[in-house]
Formats: structure tokens, sequence, C-alpha cells
């Protein structure tokens, strides 16, 4: 069992930056790839980025390439996710999520690939 808790959500104005965190508890932070979702209000949930477990090897939607990143720190237990360049579409609830296993036909890109998920942190971006 994994518990993941996110935090540093908060209200930003557009152009401004937040860095969330997500912290997991137990001792095998390590074997999990870890992603951030996020979901307006509205809308579906949808990725933002992932990460493998060594932190070698990340992935991003289209529309935060260039302005999130995704980073990972093992010895903590925790996954940050730097947004920069916040735009007012970037408002939502974000979700940090822990996977055991994915592969070609379950990518970490998809929501059903994570088996943990914490509670979310709110994002808003006032324009």
């Amino acid at each position: 069992q994994v518990q993941l808790v996110e935090s540093g959500g908060g209200l930003v104005q557009a152009g401004g930056s937040l860095r969330l965190s997500c912290t997991a508890s137990g001792r095998t932070f390590n074997r999990y790839a870890m992603g951030w979702f996020r979901q307006a209000p509205g809308k579906e949930r949808e990725f933002v980025a992932a990460i493998n477990r060594s932190g070698g090897r990340t992935y991003y939607a289209d529309s935060v390439t260039g302005r999130f990143t995704i980073s990972r720190d093992n010895a903590r237990n925790t996954v940050y996710l730097q947004m920069n360049s916040l735009k007012p579409e970037d408002t939502a609830v974000y979700y940090c999520a822990a996977a055991a296993e994915y592969y070609s036909s379950q990518p970490l890109q998809t929501d059903r690939t994570y088996d943990y998920w914490g509670q979310g942190t709110q994002v808003t971006v006032s324009s």
C-alpha cells in the first residue's frame, strides 16, 4: 500500500510559477513510476507528466511541454512538478499517482496504468 500526499497548490497570476510536491509513504517509492494528472471543472482527468523509476525518463503532455518539469527525489520519497509560465487553462485539481508496472499497451500517459492516487491539490491561475 502506498499513500500519496500532494502539496504546493494555490492561486497564482498568469505567467507565474508553482511547484507541486507529492510525498509517498513506505520504503518502496523507487519501485514506482510516478505521474501527474489534472482535472478541470466539467472536464475529464488528463495526463500532465510522468517519470520513470530512476528519474531518467520523463513524459509530458503537449500542452505543458516546455513549461512544466517533473522530477523525483527517491531519497525523500517525493516527486515534483515545477510549473512555469502558468496559464488560466492550467487551472485544475492536480493529482499525483504511482504505477508499479507499465507497458507499451498501457503507458504512463494513461490513468488506468496507475495503482495509487493522491487526494489532489487545487491550482488556480488568474488572468
